[in-house]
């Protein structure tokens, strides 16, 4: 068995990352499930880019497809400090992978277990397993911690 908490760890560590160029704080990693080396990383560079697309997911999941020099992802596995919206879940579907494992869950945008329930649509062509809720309790303190900032900042 994979242990996810040294997967979700590195995800974290990319929010911490977003956290400190005042991005919202998520981060991605994609996984070689075979090898379980870590092959691309990513955190949100939506503000710095000027670019909604540029989730953690979508900038993981590019450096990852340019990688292995392919759009199948399917012998990998995602982790995510946050719950996935619409945009990244038909990313992560699309990319085929194994396996979503993600920390937070996110009430308002998430499109995984919450609002659209995308993996659950008939229009999802490919569904990977999902585990959540995987050292969660940092990531909902980080995203406080930055909206929180947000706010008193903009005071």
């Amino acid at each position: 068995m994979i242990d996810t908490s040294v997967f979700m760890q590195a995800a974290l560590e990319e929010a911490k990352q977003a956290f400190v160029e005042n991005e919202i704080p998520v981060g991605a990693v994609i996984v070689n499930r075979v090898t379980k080396e870590i092959i691309s990383k990513g955190h949100n560079i939506v503000e710095q880019e000027n670019n909604p697309l540029l989730h953690a997911e979508i900038v993981a999941i590019n450096n990852a497809c340019k990688f292995v020099n392919s759009k199948n992802l399917s012998d990998y596995d995602i982790y995510v400090s946050l719950e996935p919206c619409a945009m990244c879940s038909a990313a992560i579907s699309f990319a085929k992978f194994g396996n979503l494992f993600y920390a937070a869950s996110d009430q308002k945008q998430g499109a995984v277990e919450n609002n659209t329930r995308f993996f659950a649509n008939k229009s999802c062509f490919h569904r990977p397993e999902i585990y959540s809720g995987i050292s969660s309790e940092f990531s909902v303190h980080i995203l406080k911690s930055f909206f929180s900032k947000i706010r008193k900042d903009k005071l």
